[in-house]
């Protein structure tokens, strides 16, 4: 089995798309993460949901979770929200010279490629294309369920 055949579609935002809308569809269609375009469509990065809320955390309660018993859920649920109110998808990305590297698997590659690459990049998401093309994309949920039922009979 190859990448292609794995790869099903998934949601794509744009660097300047709205932050806000970007964490609901991760949050509404229970994804990982979306795959980054630029105006141009072609992919950047992925922004996984852990970065999203990396964003919305303050640092200093990621630092000390304990200190989060603080907050009230709601109101302290609305103001890490807020943050992502008049944001792009751009600047919830980690600063240039920290962006991920792009989780990206030709469609020839094979089941285990794309387990490495998965691995190597600590990524819930991985990108199959041939250069512009874009054939879709691999979650880790599809690929562990491919690998546990092991080869094809």
């Amino acid at each position: 089995m190859r990448a292609r055949d794995l790869a099903e579609d998934y949601p794509l935002v744009q660097l300047t798309d709205d932050a806000l809308t970007a964490a609901r569809l991760i949050a509404e269609q229970r994804r990982p993460g979306v795959v980054v375009v630029d105006s141009d469509g072609r992919p950047v990065t992925v922004l996984p949901g852990s970065q999203v809320l990396r964003f919305i955390i303050p640092g200093y309660v990621q630092e000390d979770p304990s200190l989060a018993r603080v907050y009230d859920e709601r109101g302290g649920a609305e103001a890490c929200v807020g943050k992502l109110a008049g944001r792009t998808v751009k600047e919830l990305l980690p600063v240039k010279d920290k962006r991920y590297e792009l989780p990206r698997v030709s469609g020839d590659a094979t089941v285990m490629e794309c387990a490495a690459t998965m691995a190597r990049l600590h990524s819930p998401l991985l990108l199959v294309s041939d250069g512009d093309e874009i054939h879709g994309v691999v979650t880790t949920s599809h690929l562990l369920e491919v690998l546990l039922a092991g080869p094809a009979t």
